[in-house]
């Protein structure tokens, strides 16, 4: 399945933009076709869509976060969004709330790549399965509505990723996938530890390693899982996580340019903060 996404404005005024240590890393491919423009991807992660905290945060609005992360990607003229699993902090919400969200998603009119995370793995009983997000065609869940990838051909971008399939432990990257067009970003939600060691009981779950990060060869990983931003890896590949946008206050701008870099900067966020973030 394609889908370009080409839905770009001008996002003058509209959110500002920022640098915090930019990696720029050069693809890694010889045959290198000029693009017309750079493509631009929004990745963000954890926003934990509910009726009671993030609710409470946004004063009754529990999808408001997920409004101003897309609002942020379509200001950016960002070609697609990548959401790196935990979008709902639950399936148990209430049906008016997966409508508004589905409804926000839906206006963003710009693909979205979603990965369930563990709050909302693709269980049968999971919020993208059924009801009004499962009609929302501009909404790609990766385990649902497509295996395992989304190919945009005419973007020239794949988007991969395991989704979370039920609430135990799993290996995101246990394997790879050959890579199939000019450039692929690669997602994932779980733990990241430079040399997991899985034999150590207890120990955080859904595990990811630089080994593992190295042998996606994707030209960026799009990470979730933690509050705040981070850059992980041991660098041979692009591996972000983006942080949860009411603690980090920030999105991550990833792009994809002519001359085969990958750049990858945050963007300000106009967004309720949790308190407990702004004092560390």
């Amino acid at each position: 399945m394609s889908d370009t996404g080409d839905q770009r404005s001008d996002g003058k005024g509209a959110a500002s933009e920022y640098r915090r240590s930019p990696s720029v890393i050069r693809h890694l491919t010889s045959d290198i076709r000029p693009l017309a423009s750079d493509l631009r991807i929004a990745h963000s992660s954890d926003l934990h869509v509910d009726h009671d905290h993030t609710a409470r945060l946004h004063g009754g609005d529990g999808a408001a976060g997920l409004a101003c992360v897309l609002a942020a990607a379509r200001a950016a003229a960002a070609d697609a969004v990548i959401l790196a699993g935990d979008t709902f902090d639950s399936h148990r919400v209430p049906e008016k709330l997966i409508a508004r969200a589905a409804e926000i998603i839906a206006q963003a009119a710009l693909p979205v790549v979603l990965l369930p995370g563990n709050h909302d793995p693709a269980v049968p009983e999971a919020v993208y399965r059924h009801g009004p997000l499962a009609r929302v065609e501009n909404l790609h869940v990766l385990g649902v509505t497509h295996e395992e990838a989304v190919l945009f051909a005419e973007l020239e971008l794949e988007i991969w990723g395991r989704a979370h399939r039920d609430y135990l432990d799993m290996v995101p990257f246990e394997r790879t996938r050959e890579r199939c067009s000019r450039w692929q970003i690669a997602v994932a939600h779980g733990h990241y530890q430079p040399r997991p060691d899985r034999s150590m009981r207890p120990r955080p779950g859904w595990l990811i390693g630089d080994e593992e990060i190295a042998a996606t060869g994707a030209d960026y990983v799009a990470l979730g899982h933690w509050n705040r931003p981070a850059k992980v890896g041991d660098g041979k590949v692009a591996a972000y996580y983006s942080g949860a946008p009411e603690y980090a206050g920030t999105i991550n701008l990833v792009r994809l340019g002519r001359g085969g870099t990958v750049t990858v900067s945050q963007l300000a966020l106009e967004i309720a903060r949790e308190p407990w973030a702004l004092v560390e």
